[in-house]
Parts: structure tokens; sequence; C-alpha cells
């Protein structure tokens, strides 16, 4: 059984990253994620990798853009504003078809904010990356040892679906400490024939690019990419289902907020509420599928979120206006209680009997 050791989540994500073959980081620092990179600093160069502290945040997007198209694994971290300032990039990207991990440790918003942990970010992570036609995979850890494996995953759905993937934390998973453990697998890497690494008079130049002037061929290019999207939502939807057999409220949350609602669902049952939690482990694709599957037992759903409701649009999409949904919420880098989101939940349930 591999060892437990306690980290950070900062220094735990950028460890997994290291450890699932990441050996170029371009970064720049904001609080709450400059540990992340602090660490990236004093691990790269002994291992042969690369650390680079760019000059700017649209910098360093693009060097990991660069270091995607000659086919290595590369990453970059950021908190909301600095993510705000890559989305440029993050689109060029996208529009090359190449893999990479963004880390997006999410702080509160809009502008500068504060530096208290949100999840004001999840319009921007799945709806507006960036500009044009395109999505990323998008994960969302609960734990430090879920963010640990999601990185070894991030990685690899994005070289196997030529996409970024991003990893959605908050200050609250990047500062907390827990034990994690790293797993003891073969690092799996998909064969990259597209990528612009040198071709020895083998083969025909790769180009690496986004610019179509022709519009037709754009329009192919993308449609093309959006039928490996539908293969994306058909596979790789994931969800965590937490005493929804005979839940009659059905409570959503996502990271740090599924952490306190789950305590919330405890206290609903112990007062007679048959709640449960669904837990969405990433938020693009949406898990959909795992919503409709309780449309029909459940009188509510319950979105809470540490913002003034944005995945709650999702969840209305989903129920497709058969059974109400409700949200809870706090913002500004204030946190939920399990107590507010219980008493929300006895709320929807007419009172404790």
């Amino acid at each position: 059984m591999a060892e437990r050791v306690l980290m950070k989540g900062n220094e735990a994500l950028a460890e997994a990253a290291i450890r699932a073959g990441c050996r170029h980081f371009f970064g720049y620092p904001i609080t709450p994620q400059t540990e992340l990179a602090a660490y990236m600093s004093k691990k790269m160069p002994k291992i042969g990798g690369t650390y680079l502290q760019a000059e700017s945040e649209v910098a360093a997007i693009n060097m990991v853009l660069g270091a995607a198209a000659a086919g290595v694994r590369a990453m970059t971290s950021s908190s909301s504003p600095g993510i705000s300032l890559k989305t440029e990039g993050i689109s060029y990207i996208a529009g090359s078809d190449l893999p990479c991990l963004i880390v997006n440790v999410e702080r509160g918003g809009p502008g500068l904010g504060g530096i208290q942990p949100a999840q004001s970010d999840y319009w921007q992570a799945t709806r507006a990356l960036g500009h044009g036609d395109f999505h990323v995979l998008v994960f969302a850890p609960s734990s430090i040892q879920e963010l640990v494996d999601m990185v070894f995953r991030a990685f690899e759905l994005a070289e196997k679906y030529r996409m970024p993937s991003m990893i959605l934390s908050d200050g609250l998973m990047g500062q907390m400490m827990e034990p994690v453990s790293f797993p003891e697998v073969e690092v799996h890497t998909y064969d990259k024939p597209w990528a612009a690494c040198g071709h020895q008079n083998k083969r025909t130049h790769n180009v690496v690019n986004s610019l179509y002037l022709k519009p037709d061929q754009l329009e192919k290019i993308v449609r093309e990419r959006f039928a490996r999207y539908e293969t994306v939502k058909a596979e790789e939807q994931r969800a965590e289902e937490y005493l929804c057999d005979d839940a009659e409220y059905i409570v959503m949350a996502f990271g740090a907020s599924s952490r306190i609602s789950k305590s919330a669902v405890d206290i609903a049952r112990s007062k007679g509420i048959k709640a449960g939690l669904l837990r969405p482990v990433m938020l693009w694709p949406f898990p959909e599928k795992y919503v409709r599957k309780y449309v029909g037992q459940a009188k509510g759903f319950l979105s809470v979120e540490m913002n003034m409701g944005q995945m709650v649009d999702d969840i209305r999409l989903a129920v497709e206006g058969r059974v109400p949904v409700e949200f809870y919420g706090r913002t500004g880098g204030m946190i939920p209680t399990p107590a507010e989101v219980a008493e929300k939940l006895s709320a929807m349930a007419g009172g404790v009997k």
C-alpha cells in the first residue's frame, strides 16, 4: 500500500503532476495558488524539467501552447484574475487541438475581489474559457486525494481527446492539508503523430495552427471538433451519489461546497428528511444523465455553491422543468455552513416534522 503523507492541496497537485509525467511548467504568482508554482520551481530543475516564471499570465499560457505543440506534457496554474488573462491563449490551444493542464485555484471576485475561496468561475470554466466555439474538460475535486488522482486523469483525457483539461480548485482546497497517497501506476500516454517535434526527414512537416481563413474550412474543423465533444459527453460524465437511492431532495454541489453539503445531508436525515447528495466530479461534461436518473423520484433539487448561482443553470437545463430547482449560496469568500444548508433543505421539505 502506498505511503500516505500530509500535504497542502497546492503542493500535492504539483507533486502529482510531476509523477504524471509533466516536465514543463509555466506560470506567474498569484494568491492563493502560489505554493503550486513555488513547489514546481524547487522540484523541476532536480528532475530535468523546466520551470519558468513568465513575465505575465499571457506569456505563460502561450509558452504552454508551444510546449504542448511539441508533444510534451505541459501545464500552468493561476487564480481567477490570472485565468482571465490566459483565456486568449487557451482558445488558441483549443483551436490547435492541443492537450495541456490548466489549474484554477479560485478566489473571490469579480475584479481583484479577495483572496478567500470562491466558486464564481464556474461559468467561465464551463461556458467561456476563451473566444470561439470550444470546450475544455473540467474536473472538480472535493478532497486532496481526489485532486491528486484527477491530475493523472486530466492529463490522460486531454491527450485522448486532444483538448485542454482544467482542474477547478479553490482557495480552500489549495490551502488545506490532508493525508494523501500517490498512485503507483504506469503513466499512460497517447501517441502524438501530430506533434511538431522534428521529422528527421521521415514524414511531412506537422503544422500546429488555429488560423483558417477560408470559412468553409474553419466550419469543417469546428464541426469535427464538436463531434469529438459529443463522444466526450457520452463517455466521460462523472458524479458521486451519496444517499440518493430513496432521496426526495437532491443536493448538488461540487468541490469544497460538496464537503459542507454532505454534512448537511446527514443533518437533514437525522431530522427525518430524505436528502441525498449528487456531486459532479466533472463539470464539463456536466453529469446530466445522473440528474435525470433522479428526476422521477425527487421532489426538488438544491444547488449549493460559493457564488450567486451558476451551476444551478445546468441543473435546471438537465431537469427540464419537471421538478423545482432551488439555490443556496454564499459569495465574496464566505463559506456556507452545514447548518445553513440543512435549514434550506428543511424549508424545502415544509419544515421539520
